[in-house]
């Protein structure tokens, strides 16, 4: 294939590959002896394709072109955008260059619109956290902060508040590093911190175009962090992430990026965690008996959980007859026994004895203890619930949960 097909044929066979997999991402990586492409899917990083190495220049440059990136720059890194129509679906690739050793590893991003306009049960959020994100629909004004690593979902969760808040008599300003989804009716603006058009500076300026709704891509620093602030402080709704492990670490992380602990009660309305989890698929999943240490752990966590919760979400409440399922493989998943992926929360909104311990600028230990008294659902607990009701697996839990 690589002696006869024209290079920009070649890349367009690797793109169709990466959609019809429900890829998330695509590696191009030149090796020793090969070019190797790897697949991104449901979080797990694939071997696809091995082309020769002597074609891997022509595959960068073809990239380089689509994306409008510079192809005799091959030392410094470089990113960018184009768009594709591939079986009949327009998507979206955000393109990365790096140098190594090697030569160029290239790294795309397949951003599929749809995703950014997912409902919110299809998202995961069920029960408690399914209600918490909708109030935030009707607050006149606020902060919300979806927080959690890399690849964990916050930027789609965020959108799809975005799209229940996108009407015609409001104006939402979004500023991201990059762009990943586009919403018709949203001004999006890209930050590029190359020629000083930063998240702080970018939120100055968006804050005199009579803004009602404002997404920014991530909380960096404590002018960005005290912008935010101001701007939920005088009537707006601010949406944006941050890099904590959990909801509760969202109030510590503001204390110590140099915002007033008086300053946060009145401000945040949500804070939202998460990790993604693969799905089972349903067609082919299998109900097992889990081992004693499994049943215990399992037990433990939902002794903590009201019984209003395990009575609203769990299909059999009695956790004496515990079952948990397990991947199995069939033609309708690729015998992977997956579908793809769910995400897994915890949602923290304000009360009375929150906003009084903030004041003593409190740990995560001394939030936790407040929280659970008013029955939150923990990341862990969330999993559990749906691995008793057959959506995941205890080993995905376990493997974002860190349990």
């Amino acid at each position: 294939m690589a002696e006869e097909a024209p290079i920009s044929k070649m890349v367009g066979v690797i793109l169709k590959h990466a959609v019809e997999g429900n890829a998330s991402d695509i590696h191009i990586e030149p090796t020793k002896n090969k070019l190797r492409i790897r697949f991104r899917m449901m979080g797990e990083l694939y071997s696809s394709l091995f082309l020769p190495l002597k074609i891997h220049s022509a595959v960068v440059a073809r990239i380089k072109i689509l994306s409008d990136l510079k192809i005799d720059k091959t030392r410094v890194p470089q990113d960018g955008r184009f768009s594709a129509e591939i079986n009949g679906r327009e998507l979206d690739l955000r393109v990365s260059t790096l140098p190594t050793t090697l030569g160029e590893k290239v790294a795309l991003r397949v951003l599929n619109p749809e995703e950014g306009l997912k409902k919110f049960e299809e998202l995961g959020l069920e029960g408690d956290n399914l209600d918490r994100v909708k109030e935030i629909t009707k607050a006149p004004y606020g902060l919300v902060l979806a927080t959690g690593p890399t690849s964990a979902g916050k930027t789609t969760t965020l959108y799809s508040i975005l799209h229940l808040l996108n009407k015609e008599n409001v104006n939402i300003i979004t500023l991201e590093d990059p762009v990943e989804y586009f919403m018709a009716g949203a001004n999006q603006s890209q930050v590029k911190p190359e020629i000083g058009y930063t998240f702080s500076q970018g939120l100055r300026h968006i804050l005199r175009q009579d803004p009602d709704i404002i997404m920014v891509g991530e909380i960096r620093d404590e002018e960005t962090a005290a912008l935010a602030i101001h701007a939920a402080l005088t009537g707006h709704i601010v949406l944006s992430t941050l890099h904590t492990n959990n909801a509760l670490g969202i109030i510590p992380r503001l204390i110590d990026m140099g915002v007033a602990p008086y300053l946060i009660p009145p401000t945040l309305r949500l804070g939202i965690a998460q990790r993604l989890v693969r799905q089972l698929c349903p067609h082919c999943r299998r109900e097992i008996e889990p081992t004693s240490r499994i049943k215990n752990m399992i037990r433990k966590e939902l002794e903590k959980l009201p019984n209003s919760v395990k009575r609203k979400r769990l299909k059999n409440s009695d956790i004496e007859q515990i079952k948990i399922y397990k991947a199995v493989g069939c033609e309708k998943c690729n015998q992977s026994g997956y579908t793809e992926r769910i995400g897994i929360f915890e949602t923290l909104t304000m009360n009375d004895e929150l906003a009084e311990i903030i004041a003593k600028e409190p740990s995560e230990n001394e939030i936790k203890e407040i929280i659970q008294e008013k029955g939150m659902i923990t990341m862990k607990q969330d999993g559990i619930l749906k691995v008793l009701n057959g959506i995941t697996t205890i080993e995905e839990v376990i493997k974002v949960t860190g349990i």
